[in-house]
């Protein structure tokens, strides 16, 4: 049971890392830092954007339009906090006993 607690966790903190992979990519490709012209750097785009869209868009759905700032990743970030804080803190020590 401790390691699929492990495996939880350690999936929670690389969809952490992909969230921030995806805000930092945003603001680099509108500010025209990184290129997309470019087939790696657009690759890796569209494989941070496809992990991350399904998530970010029924959190969309639900915030305001806040004049094309987009709080989703934040909201996400805050839902896996959370859920780690949760699991470790709660969950773990009632299953592992």
């Amino acid at each position: 049971m401790n390691a699929i607690i492990l495996l939880i966790v350690s999936i929670l903190d690389i969809m952490w890392w992909i969230i921030i992979v995806s805000f930092v990519m945003s603001w680099l490709v509108a500010f025209n830092v990184i290129n997309l012209n470019n087939q790696f750097v657009y690759s890796i785009y569209n494989a941070v954007n496809a992990v991350t869209e399904p998530i970010y868009r029924p959190i969309r759905a639900i915030l305001p339009d806040l004049n094309g700032i987009d709080f989703s990743p934040m909201v996400v970030l805050l839902g896996l906090m959370f859920l780690r804080t949760f699991i470790i803190s709660d969950l773990a020590p009632m299953l592992l006993g």
